[in-house]
């Protein structure tokens, strides 16, 4: 794809990569040596360059700064055994960025422009790719309003990056999340469906207050009721009910992840029966109570499978089955990570080679 466009590249003299501690990653704090670095300007994508990763200078009037016209992705790189690169679903990841910038008045980014600069930055900075088991390589593409004009009307400008960071695992450890009742992280109508920059920036407050009562992460509900489960911001919600792997369907206020999809595709490729509905927080509750819920856990990009421990709902903190006898989770996160290493072949078709 890197043929369909002209990229200029401007090499690092001396990388930085000797400096990394590899064995010691803090996820999202350590970035590779480049960034791929394209320009919306006179109704089009142009000047596309790989520079060296670093500070960029901008216009205190920039109008994202103001409106909130940013949205990005988050996808993963691998290497196999062979040394090749990897990256798990990354034509999902165009596709949903594409639904974000309508949404948000931005014009989309065309595949081969989006492909073409990730691939390319991938070669020059494959040896930035961990290669043992349980890390990856994070790649952050995302967009912005690049005016310099102070009204509320879509920018005309915009600059569109990847950039990329080596990383463990997102969460450590099994998760205590908290029902959120009070607060929203999207209504119908809205911009939850879309990865917008102010719907992270919106459920901060909460997730911090949530954090200092002892949990890790919120369960978000609906804008109206506070009764149906949505997501959690950085995952969706699964649950193993009575042999069904039960998840909340997505629509204008969930965001539609690749990780979930992929679980469901798994699911019903080995024939376990899958309900994508409104699912109702008492309708777990209960099921926890009566020992029907055999599963929780969470499905995102940075996370791929995390377990939830213990849900909190209404002052009572509900205690999950034993992760050590959830077996549909660990099948799927095995096949997952054996598709996205190359240890197997990829009879889905979701891996995409370098």
């Amino acid at each position: 794809m890197t043929d369909l466009i002209q990229i200029e590249v401007n090499q690092i003299p001396t990388s930085r990569i000797t400096s990394v501690d590899f064995d010691n990653l803090q996820f999202g704090r350590t970035f590779s040596d480049h960034m791929f670095v394209a320009d919306y300007a006179d109704g089009q994508w142009q000047n596309f360059q790989i520079v060296p990763y670093g500070e960029m200078l901008f216009s205190p009037a920039l109008m994202t700064l103001h409106y909130g016209q940013a949205i990005f992705e988050g996808m993963k790189a691998y290497k196999n055994a062979a040394g090749e690169v990897l990256i798990f679903r990354p034509l999902a990841n165009v596709d949903r960025l594409n639904k974000s910038a309508v949404r948000m008045c931005m014009p989309p980014v065309p595949e081969d422009v989006f492909m073409g600069g990730l691939t390319e930055l991938l070669r020059l900075d494959s040896h930035w790719i961990p290669n043992k088991p349980g890390y990856s390589l994070y790649i952050r593409p995302f967009m912005f309003a690049t005016d310099q004009y102070i009204g509320v009307t879509p920018s005309k400008t915009y600059k569109f990056i990847i950039f990329t960071c080596p990383v463990g695992a997102y969460y450590s450890k099994p998760l205590k999340v908290y029902v959120e009742t009070e607060y929203i992280r999207s209504a119908e109508g809205g911009v939850g469906f879309a990865k917008n920059a102010g719907n992270y920036g919106g459920s901060l407050y909460p997730t911090q207050l949530a954090n200092q009562k002892g949990y890790d992460q919120l369960i978000w509900t609906d804008a109206k009721e506070h009764k149906y489960i949505e997501e959690a911001g950085t995952m969706n919600f699964m649950f193993v009910i009575n042999g069904k792997l039960v998840t909340p369907s997505t629509g204008d206020t969930i965001l539609n992840g690749i990780t979930r999809d992929s679980v469901i595709q798994l699911a019903k490729s080995w024939g376990m029966p899958v309900e994508e509905r409104k699912v109702s927080v008492q309708e777990v509750v209960e099921a926890v109570q009566n020992g029907t819920l055999q599963e929780a856990f969470g499905a995102g990009t940075a996370a791929t499978i995390a377990h939830i421990a213990l849900i909190h709902y209404e002052g009572v903190d509900y205690l999950l089955p034993a992760v050590e006898n959830r077996e549909f989770s660990k099948k799927a996160l095995q096949a997952l990570d054996d598709i996205k290493y190359g240890r197997v072949e990829d009879k889905m078709g979701w891996t995409y080679k370098v």
